[in-house]
């Protein structure tokens, strides 16, 4: 029996794994930082018996409330991902596989690898209505990638979405696959309606060192990024400043960041409502984008989420607040579950990279419905 972790995202430590039914894993932190919950390995094992996996220090990782009622994911082929039967008893997770093939990928969530990545960059420039933009690169050394789609002319909206600040949260990038895949299709009515009164900049993964590393939360100097964008820095946080820089020179009206939440089982998204500069016209575009995506998809809800900011009180070295405060504009963060959408479960897949996707093209009818009014 083998177990490994050594490529892309790959995270994990093993401990002991004599038997197929004592295998004992640890989760690997982040790179100078005390966050961890993000693990991908590979099981290869010439045994078809039952398989007993335990991750053993769960207990004390970054969000343990995120292990309740959660189930791993695993692949034959890295293309299909399936849920495994997941166990949590306040200290270990245990996953339960039964193997069909002697070599089996396990993941806390269907994996984006960095390939994929860049294949999406190259097939997207494919399109006339597409500019790839290097903005500069990381710590680690790897380009920061902007997608410019549509054409700039005087009066259309400025249309940012970013993606993956936190890269274990895969189902960001996902949804940004998804949302390409429609808001580039010629034939889609929605995606030329849009293109002829917006221009979407879109950054499909901000974090690509975290991504490659397997971290879960941080970049290769261990920083959270989304607590970077009042005072970011090239030495620090370099994804930040970049991007950050660019939507300083041309502007912003809307704004969507995307994530992933390891604790709620739904879809929601967390608003504005405690930057100082909120007013009657954010809230309006607030809730007519929330009841249009309402109305568009049952995977969406607005009954759980976080709590509201009070009045004057957000957090603005958060993306979503500190957009929303330096261009007085709709900034949504949108979130997305680790384990199912407990309004419209599936016991297959959960909330998975397919529905992640299909959300994506969801949103922008909701886009659609406030684009006139940014």
């Amino acid at each position: 029996m083998k177990i490994t972790c050594n490529f892309d995202s790959g995270n994990i430590d093993v401990i002991q794994a004599d038997s197929i039914d004592n295998i004992q894993l640890a989760i690997r932190k982040d790179h100078n930082s005390d966050f961890y919950q993000w693990f991908h390995f590979r099981l290869h094992s010439n045994s078809f018996e039952p398989h007993t996996i335990k991750i053993t220090n769960v207990a004390t990782s970054a969000y343990p409330k995120g292990w309740a009622d959660y189930q791993a994911v695993a692949s034959y082929d890295r293309e299909t991902w399936f849920r495994v039967p997941t166990e949590f008893d306040g200290k270990e997770l245990t996953i339960h596989h039964y193997p069909e093939a002697q070599s089996c990928y396990f993941a806390y969530f269907a994996p984006y690898s960095y390939e994929r990545h860049q294949d999406l960059l190259g097939q997207s420039q494919n399109s006339d209505w597409v500019q790839l933009v290097d903005l500069g690169e990381t710590i680690d050394g790897r380009d920061m990638s902007l997608l410019v789609v549509g054409e700039y002319e005087a009066g259309k909206k400025k249309i940012w979405i970013t993606a993956r600040q936190h890269p274990g949260e895969t189902m960001a990038e996902w949804f940004v696959e998804g949302l390409l895949d429609r808001l580039l299709d010629e034939d889609d009515g929605v995606a030329r309606e849009l293109l002829d009164k917006a221009v979407f900049y879109i950054v499909p993964n901000m974090n690509p060192d975290g991504s490659v590393r397997g971290h879960l939360r941080t970049n290769a100097a261990g920083v959270n990024l989304n607590r970077e964008w009042q005072t970011p820095s090239l030495e620090k946080s370099p994804e930040v400043f970049l991007v950050r820089q660019k939507m300083l020179e041309v502007g912003v009206d809307m704004f969507l960041d995307i994530h992933g939440d390891e604790n709620l089982p739904y879809n929601f998204v967390a608003g504005a409502e405690g930057v100082p500069s909120y007013n009657a016209k954010m809230a309006a575009l607030e809730s007519s984008f929330k009841q249009a995506l309402l109305l568009v998809t049952p995977e969406f809800q607005t009954k759980f989420g976080y709590e509201l900011d009070a009045p004057g009180q957000a957090n603005l070295t958060i993306a979503s607040t500190w957009v929303a405060e330096q261009f007085k504009c709709l900034a949504y963060t949108f979130e997305m579950p680790f384990k199912d959408n407990a309004n419209l479960p599936d016991e297959q897949f959960g909330w998975s990279d397919v529905r992640s996707m299909k959300l994506g093209q969801d949103t922008l009818i909701a886009v659609r419905a406030v684009v006139d009014q940014l």
